[in-house]
């Protein structure tokens, strides 16, 4: 399985892995999944183009084979190359129509493997044939539960083909093409005479290298120098290039230079459309200036980004756990301190689905994105219902935690470190498993408090009131100090100031008045006991005891 000579570019890192394995006779069966539906740079005469998968397979890694055959559900069986040799099977004498049902197409293939592998034993002649099964968990799916005896064949015959050792043994290659290892029948996708092999998202070159494609095609769209491709393609690391393909096409049909002014809103929208409403990017208009109080968490977390900007990552953590009573303004910390770091928040949505495995998948194509991304944060809120449990006894058939063993060995990946931090939200931080918590996936734990004084609750509606027109003297304070509720989250006192906004413009009182009116009869959205008992979980989990407010603090 050598590669075709070419002046493409050079061979991705999956291609080269999957050569290694066939060449050194470790496997001939290769579970391609991951960004499998991209597009692909295959060498053309004179210069490389965009083509599928498959047209890469056949192209490059598969151009010495004799008979290369694919099949999928909508086709069938297709020979890709090597027809009057695959007609010279004894099978094909009166040229039958090739089956399109999955039994009796994966017997037919099963069948031929076979019969060339004891022509090539009784060293008649070789053979060397590949086979390409696109769309395999539709062929063969994790089963739904109860006994499917086609199913079980099928599955069966597929993995003989790298088990069974008269067709190991035989210059076969078979390529099963899935989205998602979980989505693949267990018998297949669990084979160790298999060799799992994973498309990632591309490479900062690989888009590089497909601008200088179509630039070819359509010049102006994009800088002519290389440097300014390259910072072009860093820009828009994260998108596949079947994304970049579209986008570019887009702007040649409108005669538009693609520019870095549109780049931030390109990539957002490319990103989010890829991952089929799996993620979505928060905009960081704000930085840490904008954060009311919390200056020693402030202090600590702009040391944590200066380390980033120099690259030393050896102190930098891993990950951030930020808790705190519902309404103490955890996802606006979150948006400032991405805005202060100058690196985009991916924030994982409801990944969960119905389906068995579809779970599985969906988090499989959220952590190819994030790893392709470069530098970013992954925001997970309300993460102790998200992140799933280790305990898997409850009524979902162990979903909670296989989700939960994902998640934990993603975070725990040492070689984001530096690349990936994690950011976890929640108000029960005491419902998220230890383990998740643990230095190595989340090493600072920053708590966000109420306030615990008159000044504070004055200060902080002050503040929201001035954002909305509204100026009430620091002399108020004097008159209001009784008044003030304790506990004042961001949340309950904007909440507070749009209520004073709205009796100062319906009643035409002063700023003052309408907030005294309003205190009236103020109760806080949240109970008193549900509160202090947030507040405590809050403190217990603080990294760093300069973290919390020394009222807070237990005095034992």
């Amino acid at each position: 399985m050598t590669p075709k000579e070419s002046a493409a570019p050079p061979l991705p890192g999956w291609a080269r892995e999957l050569i290694d394995a066939y060449e050194s006779g470790a496997s001939n069966q290769f579970l391609v999944c991951g960004n499998v539906n991209d597009r692909m740079l295959v060498p053309g005469e004179g210069r490389a183009r965009l083509a599928d998968l498959k047209s890469f397979l056949l192209n490059v890694l598969l151009p010495r084979f004799d008979v290369v055959l694919s099949y999928d559900l909508g086709t069938g069986i297709r020979v890709e190359k090597g027809g009057q040799i695959f007609a010279s099977w004894p099978n094909q004498k009166d040229s039958p129509p090739l089956p399109r049902a999955p039994r009796q197409a994966i017997e037919l293939l099963t069948h031929y493997f076979r019969y060339c592998a004891n022509l090539s034993r009784l060293q008649r002649q070789g053979i060397q044939v590949a086979c390409i099964v696109l769309g395999a968990e539709l062929i063969a799916p994790a089963q739904q539960g109860g006994t499917d005896y086609d199913l079980g064949a099928m599955a069966t015959l597929m993995r003989d083909w790298a088990s069974e050792d008269l067709l190991s043994g035989h210059t076969l290659a078979t390529f099963i093409v899935c989205d998602n290892l979980h989505d693949l029948h267990p018998l297949v996708a669990n084979n160790l005479r298999s060799t799992p092999v994973r498309i990632p998202l591309p490479a900062v070159e690989e888009i590089g290298a497909a601008f200088g494609v179509l630039a070819a095609e359509s010049p102006g769209v994009v800088p002519g120098d290389a440097a300014a491709i390259d910072a072009l393609a860093r820009q828009l690391s994260g998108a596949t290039l079947g994304a970049v393909e579209r986008t570019f096409r887009m702007k040649a049909h409108a005669k538009q230079p693609l520019g870095t002014d549109d780049i931030v809103e390109l990539k957002k929208a490319i990103v989010e459309n890829d991952s089929a409403g799996l993620i979505e990017f928060l905009e960081p208009h704000r930085t840490l200036d904008n954060l009311y109080g919390l200056e020693h968490v402030k202090e600590w977390v702009r040391q944590d980004i200066a380390l980033w900007r120099k690259n030393d990552i050896d102190a930098l953590p891993k990950g951030y756990l930020v808790c705190g009573p519902v309404g103490t303004g955890k996802t606006f910390l979150v948006e400032c301190l991405a805005g202060e770091a100058g690196v985009p928040i991916i924030k994982m949505k409801n990944f969960r689905d119905k389906w068995v495995g579809s779970t599985e998948g969906n988090l499989e194509k959220i952590f190819r994105l994030i790893r392709a991304l470069g530098r970013c944060y992954v925001f997970v809120d309300e993460a102790d219902q998200a992140l799933g449990r280790r305990d898997a006894s409850s009524n979902d058939s162990g979903l909670s935690g296989r989700v939960y063993s994902m998640i934990a060995e993603e975070m725990g990946n040492s070689s984001s470190r530096g690349r990936v931090i994690w950011i976890l939200a929640s108000s029960r931080p005491d419902l998220i498993e230890v383990d998740l918590k643990r230095p190595g996936r989340i090493d600072v734990r920053i708590p966000l408090f109420p306030t615990a004084t008159p000044r504070e609750s004055f200060d902080l509606v002050r503040t929201l009131c001035r954002v909305r027109g509204l100026e009430i003297p620091q002399a108020a304070f004097a008159e209001l100090e009784t008044a003030l509720p304790l506990l004042l989250t961001p949340g309950a006192a904007e909440n507070l100031a749009v209520r004073v906004y709205r009796v100062s413009r319906t009643s035409g009182q002063s700023a003052v008045d309408a907030l005294r009116a309003s205190l009236k009869d103020y109760r806080n959205p949240v109970p008193r006991d549900v509160m202090e008992t947030q507040i405590r979980l809050a403190v217990r989990e603080a990294s760093d005891v300069s973290f919390v407010p020394a009222c807070f603090l237990d005095p034992a």
